[in-house]
């Protein structure tokens, strides 16, 4: 609960010295008619206990349903010791500092991190985390447009299997700075893009070819063959990718036949030690080669030694966001998620490249499970049937997708994300995800539930 030191009089005494005779003197210039007044609806005043036991009882309410969506958040154990160490005061209390080199325990959390980060995407260099994946998403845009100049076009191709919000947020956030997001469309037998699919854009001027893997279906892309038709043709390429799935995958920075990479790698870090909590917050990462850092969003931090040959760490480089002018900034939001950050480095740190291996390759497996599980329902079918995936798929029912999602969660059971909106093309169809997390008990129950859902609900 908040402490308010002031007495009343405290504040006759402030107000006096200003000469107001109330606080509300101090809002006159709101017009009347614009004031709210009285909150209707408000209750009394409760004490801290009265308080807390109705939060308690609220929090109570949301229980803990049976989880098989995805879309972009997962849900992975996490170590109890992840955020006992992450809420200790002095870690939970710290954020970006703006005397960096005196807080050199921050800074090194955030170099441990970008070591990890880098690695794991296979780049040069990591900035010190973005606000979240979808943003990261649409400061990767502004960033190829910047590095790339020798293209005018300022167009991004983003393939329709790219996450539908991270499109939309990429849009909303660089479509008013002039460039131009132009959809690549999506192969309705494999859930996957084809390069075919980029041949309208031959020999046109494009800046760069955003790349998702696992897309947004959960198939995996032939990511050495779009990355090569996009160095064919002078375009940068943009990988949005799945932390976990870097465990098992080949890493961005050698995607292309030739092994060099793409130019930027962003994606939601949420996977990494960070609980679904309602929809966030999360933390955005962002890993580029290093010819390109200049041109990074956000901060860097690097090590180096002092007079006397003891390490030290300091910010290497920033972007000027705060220091210029809006319209010179390299980024207008480029957040720092130092929280969130140090839980994903405290995570990678307990779970070392085989524990996180082990939890991609139980993902992939449960997922299998729940798909063969799931498809013994009468009415339902999984698309994309022959492509690889990681730890999504999506299924098609012979009924309306919402309406049996409604029957699940009345079993609580959240059963998958409903495609219907974004994907009219794929029919009734939902895309469902497992993760270690789940038993083969819970996959039974989801199946058992799913087959009574479908005969609840009438065939379209």
């Amino acid at each position: 609960m908040a402490f308010i030191p002031h007495t009343d009089a405290d504040v006759r005494a402030m107000l006096d010295t200003i000469g107001v005779a109330s606080i509300d003197d101090l809002f006159d210039e709101i017009p009347a008619k614009l004031r709210a007044g009285d909150l209707a609806g408000i209750p009394a005043a409760s004490s801290e206990m009265e308080v807390g036991r109705l939060m308690s009882e609220r929090a109570a309410q949301d229980g803990r349903p049976l989880n098989f969506i995805g879309a972009g958040a997962y849900e992975h154990h996490i170590p109890a010791a992840v955020w006992q160490i992450t809420t200790r005061g002095e870690i939970y209390s710290a954020y970006t500092p703006y005397q960096a080199e005196a807080s050199q325990g921050t800074l090194q959390a955030i170099y441990e991190y970008q070591t990890m980060i880098a690695s794991l995407t296979g780049m040069e260099v990591s900035n010190a985390s973005l606000y979240d994946g979808a943003s990261a998403l649409a400061e990767a845009a502004l960033m190829a447009v910047r590095t790339h100049r020798r293209s005018k076009s300022s167009r991004i191709l983003v393939p329709r299997t790219v996450h539908p919000l991270y499109r939309k947020c990429a849009r909303a956030i660089a479509g008013n700075q002039a460039l131009q997001f132009e959809d690549v469309a999506c192969d309705p037998a494999t859930g996957r893009t084809l390069v075919d699919a980029l041949s309208a854009w031959e020999g046109q001027d494009v800046t760069a070819l955003v790349i998702q893997q696992p897309n947004f279906f959960g198939t995996l892309e032939d990511v050495d063959a779009l990355t090569d038709w996009a160095r064919r043709h002078g375009a940068l390429v943009i990988a949005v990718v799945n932390p976990t799935s870097l465990a098992l995958l080949k890493p961005p920075g050698e995607w292309g036949t030739d092994g060099r990479g793409v130019d930027v790698v962003v994606g939601e870090g949420q996977p990494l030690g960070v609980p679904l909590s309602s929809g966030g917050p999360y933390f955005g990462f962002m890993t580029t080669r290093l010819e390109h850092v200049r041109q990074m969003p956000g901060r860097i931090v690097g090590r180096t030694v002092d007079l006397d040959g003891r390490p030290g760490y300091t910010l290497t480089l920033q972007a000027r966001e705060q220091h210029i002018r809006r319209t010179k900034a390299t980024s207008n939001i480029c957040t720092n998620q130092g929280l969130l950050m140090t839980a994903a480095t405290i995570y990678l740190s307990l779970m070392g490249p085989q524990g996180l291996e082990r939890v991609a390759a139980a993902s992939v497996a449960r997922t299998d499970e729940l798909v063969k599980a799931a498809t013994k329902v009468k009415g339902v079918r999984l698309a994309f049937a022959h492509s690889p995936r990681f730890h999504e798929a999506v299924l098609q029912l012979d009924r309306p997708a919402g309406a049996v999602l409604e029957q699940l969660a009345a079993r609580r059971i959240v059963g998958g994300y409903d495609l219907s909106t974004d994907y009219p093309e794929l029919g009734s169809a939902i895309l469902v995800c497992a993760t270690e997390t789940k038993t083969s008990a819970d996959i039974e129950t989801y199946a058992s539930a799913l087959n009574d859902a479908v005969r609840a609900v009438k065939a379209a």
